[in-house]
């Protein structure tokens, strides 16, 4: 089931100097509950399509159609509290509020939807005991490390029950152990959950280790480059690094990206 359509997707910026494309005749499907990395230089306008994709800003041309609805079995929202909502982001920067507890930014998307504050909470705690924080739940953002930070930032996306994950370099600004600590905890989360995720990166290497699927895109304005299926078997660890089918894997990723495309 294919759960995003985009066709000849464009974006445009007007400037003083002129209009600017961050990206022109951009297609892609992505499938109910894949784990889908999109790889390519800086400008590219990898963080433009998540946008348009969570609706923060328009499409300039083509058609983005994001079908709402999970395969049977999915939970259904509380009684009385607003339906779960399509997507939920995860951007690079620390974007939690400094003034709430971790409790109350990881509980803060389902305050929003009207579910009751007794079962927000528990919903909350249980997100937070998942990534590793229940010790610091009453803690405030300013208390905690960056990985920390993000870690709320990661629960509180999880903890609002989207359709759609969409995460923008969620571990660029980490230092690489703490990346390599949160990358298993994502391929854990996400055994978990099954969402339908898009994730921006730079890195092949942890494009490969954690999609279903690799995108590269070109350089500045964006479009498709290739595409590749990751058949590596899952659940993945951080263990898949040394095997040497994800060595071939980065390799053939590596070399197409190398290739200048126009």
């Amino acid at each position: 089931m294919v759960k995003i359509v985009a066709k000849s997707v464009g974006k445009s910026y007007p400037t003083s100097r002129g209009v600017i494309h961050a990206l022109r005749d951009f297609s892609l499907e992505v499938r109910e509950r894949e784990f889908l990395c999109l790889v390519g230089p800086s400008g590219c306008g990898k963080s433009t399509f998540l946008r348009i994709v969570a609706g923060l800003v328009p499409a300039t041309t083509g058609r983005l159609e994001v079908r709402r609805g999970g395969p049977p079995g999915d939970p259904s929202p509380t009684a009385g509290a607003a339906e779960r909502p399509l997507s939920s982001m995860v951007f690079q920067e620390y974007a939690v509020f400094p003034w709430k507890t971790v409790l109350e930014n990881v509980a803060f998307g389902l305050q929003m939807r009207g579910v009751p504050r007794a079962e927000r909470q528990a919903v909350a705690m249980d997100w937070i005991e998942r990534v590793g924080l229940r010790r610091f739940a009453h803690h405030y953002p300013p208390q905690l490390s960056g990985g920390m930070r993000q870690r709320v930032g990661i629960a509180r996306a999880l903890a609002n029950g989207p359709e759609i994950l969409l995460m923008d370099e969620p571990l660029g600004a980490l230092d690489a152990q703490t990346r390599t600590v949160l990358q298993e905890e994502l391929l854990r989360l996400w055994e978990e959950s099954r969402q339908t995720v898009i994730y921006v990166t730079h890195s092949i290497e942890e494009a490969v280790l954690l999609g279903d699927r690799v995108v590269l895109m070109t350089a500045h304005p964006g479009t498709n480059k290739a595409a590749f299926d990751v058949p590596l078997p899952r659940p993945r660890s951080l263990r898949t690094t040394a095997s040497p089918s994800i060595g071939t894997m980065r390799r053939s990723v590596t070399t197409t990206s190398a290739c200048r495309f126009w």
